[in-house]
This record gives C-alpha cells, sequence and structure tokens, in this order.
C-alpha cells in the first residue's frame, strides 16, 4: 500500500499472463476494485499484487527512497507513533537506499509488510505492518499496538491507490473506531507503474488543518 522526483518514460516490454486459474493467482486485492479497472492496470501491477505467497515465499522489491519530506507537525507525529512501532519515517532525507518484503499471515489470512529504508547518520529504519483482507472496507492495515487503519483502493491507469477510510484501535474481539479530531488526517499511497518490472511508491498524509504532514516518494523494481 507508494511530486517531486521525474519519473522515467514507460516501457512496454511484455509479461507473462496472469489467469484466473492459476493455483498460485491470489484475487484478494483484485476482489477490492470493480473487475474492469482491474483488468485496466498494467500487467506488471496485476502480477505483483495477485502473487500468492505460499508457504516461506516472500515477494522483495528492491530501491531508493528518492525523498522524504515531514512538516514540523509531521515531525512529531512520526515521534509519537514510536509508541506504536514507528509506523512512519522518522526525519526529513535525500536518496537512500530501501528495500520491501512481503510475506504471508498464515493465522489471519493477511499479509505481512516490512519495508527497510537507509539512513545517512543511523542504523536503518524498519517500519512493520500486516495487511487483513476484512473489516468494512475489505482491506485493514495494522500498524502496532492494536491501532490500524480501513483502506479504500481504486484503480486509476497506471496505478493502484489506497486511502485510509478511517482509523481504529482493536483488542480482541473490540473494535474502536478513532474520531476524525484523533488521527492525523487522510493518508494515501500510491503504487504507480514504470515500465517492465518497475513501480514508483508515494506516501502522503494530510491533515485537513496542518495540511500535508509527510510526503514520501521512492522508486522500486521487482526482486
Amino acid at each position: 500500500m507508494w511530486g517531486g522526483a521525474q519519473r522515467e518514460p514507460v516501457e512496454t516490454a511484455p509479461a507473462p499472463s496472469v489467469r484466473d486459474d492459476d493455483p498460485l493467482y491470489d484475487t484478494r486485492f483484485r476482489r477490492l476494485v470493480p473487475r474492469a479497472d482491474w483488468d485496466a492496470l498494467p500487467e506488471d501491477v496485476r502480477r505483483r499484487f495477485s502473487k500468492r505467497l505460499t508457504g516461506q515465499a516472500v515477494a522483495t522489491y528492491s530501491g531508493e527512497i528518492v525523498w522524504t519530506r515531514l512538516s514540523r507537525a509531521g515531525w512529531l507525529l512520526a515521534q509519537l507513533c514510536r509508541l506504536i512501532g514507528a509506523p512512519l519515517p522518522l526525519a526529513a532525507s535525500g536518496p537512500a537506499p530501501a528495500a520491501v518484503a512481503v510475506s504471508e499471515e498464515r493465522r489471519s489470512g493477511g499479509q505481512y509488510w516490512t519495508r527497510l529504508y537507509g539512513r545517512r547518520n543511523a542504523p536503518p529504519q524498519a517500519i512493520h505492518s500486516a495487511k487483513s483482507f476484512v473489516g468494512p472496507t475489505g482491506l485493514e492495515e495494522h500498524i502496532g499496538r492494536g491501532f490500524g487503519m480501513a483502506l479504500t483502493v481504486r484503480a486509476e491507469a497506471d496505478a493502484l491507490i489506497f486511502t485510509s477510510d478511517h482509523y481504529f484501535w482493536r483488542l480482541g474481539r473490540l473494535r474502536l473506531r478513532l474520531p476524525a479530531w484523533t488521527t492525523p488526517g487522510v493518508t494515501v499511497v500510491t503504487h504507480q507503474h514504470l515500465g517492465h518490472t518497475r513501480f514508483a511508491f508515494d506516501l502522503k498524509v494530510t491533515h485537513p488543518r496542518l495540511g500535508e504532514l509527510v510526503s514520501q516518494h521512492g522508486l522500486f523494481r521487482d526482486g
């Protein structure tokens, strides 16, 4: 679930097709968007979000974070979020190496996402989250200590866009929706096709009064 740097021209190299009847085909993301919109996405994007990670399989992506921008309020938010596992970048930065690993979370039928971001004067920051295909929107991202956000998903041309619908706190079977005034605002993550095996990741967190808190732009490739 990702402006600024100039993106490379889109390549059109062909890729093997993805079939619904393939035993390694995962339909969980596909079911979150209208079928026609899904079918219009580039083949690489559909394959990336249709990979069944069975057993000990791990999908990996390598690249760089081109830039990370934090407002003063965004920096403060990131530090406060250390209490629940540091799900946001902790400092503004320029180009830095990055890697992402995705594996199956077999207990709930979701996925673990681990992001490793290099930092110039500190050890890499590891950000952990878990996606579950449940809840009122069909997709939730759990970020630590019971906190998470429900996400809506839409497909637009060459991108999948994940937008926070609301935030919540869960303890066992208890799930409390957080009032809007207690949350950081709207989180948007964009996964955009850049050509064969390559994609851009953009993260934006925007508060209704404080404006843009966090903005991050990264470039990645499969494997």
